[in-house]
């Protein structure tokens, strides 16, 4: 079975916690996924994979009205055996832990298989697998963080290159990397490197990997500085979310030195990314605004790259994202269920799911206001990934 990267970063910090917190949620009531909305062509199609139980997975399928209302794509869910997803604007490809499928997206959103690849199989002896995809900026390549990829201890990264026509992919190699590194990485603004950040046993450690002109990845000799953290704490970095012009943002918990246990609420430092892929920042304890996410699961900047939104077990919180300059507040927390993966469309929607909540939520981000889409949030069994398509 896949390995959830939202319950892997919890993970992360529970190893220096003595204790996992329990947050209370707000009830809302559901509404049918299968609501109509007002005619038009679609801003967007929204796919989310979700279980029945067991190994049995589907992706729902739904168009996004300009309201940011949704309905079901016709045919959804589609079968679909995978967990994490990832796509371009021809194909949707998504991973089981063992497989990556390739999904053609029709005119109207509905997904077609189209292709198989085990992903597993190109390992040394037959260990691990992807635990999630993850594309690059123009969508021709496909990346896997691949656990215990090598000798069945070290985890790697899989490269793939994908057919434009056919949506195939072709397994390219395999750049190893180490049990600390486990999550997708965020490309910089032309394509040549990709960071993500980690806390493997207190080891806090931001990392980056060069993309190269045969679309393979290498590690790069970067050693990016982490803030200092107030006395008696030290910062914990866990994943990375890019914007368009060179930005990387990098959520930072404050831990105890003593006990490993939270300290605090989630920092966001900020990143530019600059000659050689080296990263350089401002941030500092004082100058990064505290969030009301106490553990984070997902981080994503906007396609404008003019909000971030951070995700964790306390909710989901919006931000005005200024560059290299300092994040600032936008809205408080958006709803109390624990959310665990967010994504952006173009045109000021976010998309959140929380798992065990049963939810797909829809906001509407203005610079001033965040509010629910109408008809949010949709009720979906188990949700545990989701991939936005812009139009």
């Amino acid at each position: 079975m896949l390995r959830s990267l939202g319950v892997r970063s919890l993970f992360l910090v529970a190893t220096f916690a003595s204790s996992v917190l329990a947050f209370s949620q707000v009830p809302s009531s559901p509404t049918d996924s299968k609501a109509q909305v007002p005619s038009g062509s679609p801003t967007a199609f929204v796919y989310v994979s979700s279980t029945q139980g067991g190994n049995a997975y589907e992706v729902n399928g739904f168009s996004v009205a300009s309201t940011g209302q949704l309905t079901a794509i016709s045919g959804s869910p589609f079968a679909a055996n995978v967990q994490n997803m990832a796509l371009n604007g021809k194909f949707l490809f998504g991973t089981n832990g063992i497989d990556i499928d390739s999904f053609s997206i029709a005119s109207n959103g509905a997904l077609t298989q189209v292709s198989t690849i085990n992903a597993q199989g190109f390992n040394q002896d037959g260990c691990g697998g992807p635990e999630a995809v993850f594309l690059d900026r123009t969508g021709a390549s496909l990346y896997d963080p691949d656990y215990l990829g090598s000798t069945c201890a070290n985890n790697a990264y899989q490269s793939f290159s994908i057919n434009a026509t056919t949506g195939a992919i072709d397994y390219l190699g395999s750049a190893i990397a180490s049990p600390a590194f486990n999550s997708p990485l965020a490309f910089n603004a032309d394509d040549t490197y990709g960071y993500s950040s980690s806390c493997y046993r207190s080891a806090a450690t931001i990392y980056g990997y060069q993309r190269n002109n045969d679309q393979m990845l290498t590690q790069a000799s970067i050693k990016p500085t982490i803030p200092s953290a107030p006395a008696g704490e030290y910062y914990c970095p866990y994943l990375a979310a890019s914007d368009s012009a060179n930005h990387v943002a990098i959520p930072l918990t404050p831990l105890s030195v003593n006990t490993w246990a939270p300290a605090g609420p989630v920092q966001i430092a900020v990143y530019t990314s600059g000659t050689s892929g080296n990263l350089i920042t401002t941030s500092t304890a004082a100058n990064m605004p505290t969030t009301a996410i106490t553990s984070a699961t997902d981080v994503r900047i906007s396609p404008s790259s003019k909000y971030l939104a951070i995700s964790g077990t306390t909710g989901v919180q919006v931000f005005h994202f200024n560059g290299a300059n300092p994040i600032t507040k936008l809205s408080g927390l958006l709803t109390t269920d624990q959310i665990d993966h967010v994504f952006w469309d173009n045109v000021g929607h976010l998309y959140a799911i929380s798992t065990s909540a049963g939810k797909l939520f829809v906001f509407t981000i203005t610079s001033t206001t965040a509010t629910q889409a109408p008809g949010s949030p949709y009720t979906i069994t188990s949700p545990q990934n989701l991939a936005v398509l812009v139009k």
